[in-house]
């Protein structure tokens, strides 16, 4: 298992819509991030900053294969197109990513 963390900005103007998308995530979505080997799968958001901070763990053996049967998924791209504007990516990230991954630099159980 590998833990993930990964952050990006979140737009003023659309707070309230990224939490209404998120009280009630579509069921085919929640099945596919399963199905792609993730598991407590968690946003938090920091306000008045509005930054989105995410963490998962990553129950796969193929990381790369996972995150592109997710991104060719179209019901995930329409997922993706309600969310996306909504965010801000840092302009620092990484060439390819949108949100920005994280090193782990501790954990406890």
């Amino acid at each position: 298992m590998q833990r993930m963390g990964m952050i990006i900005g979140l737009n003023p103007d659309k707070v309230a819509e990224y939490k209404r998308l998120h009280a009630a995530v579509w069921p085919e979505i929640l099945a596919l991030i399963s199905s792609c080997n993730i598991r407590s799968y968690t946003i938090f958001l920091r306000e008045p900053e509005n930054v989105l901070f995410g963490t998962f763990e990553y129950h796969g053996t193929d990381f790369a294969a996972d995150m592109a049967k997710m991104a060719a998924d179209p019901r995930n791209q329409e997922w993706w197109a309600e969310c996306m504007p909504c965010q801000i990516p840092l302009e620092t990230r990484a060439e390819g990513e949108w949100w920005a991954t994280m090193e782990e630099v501790f954990h406890l159980d």
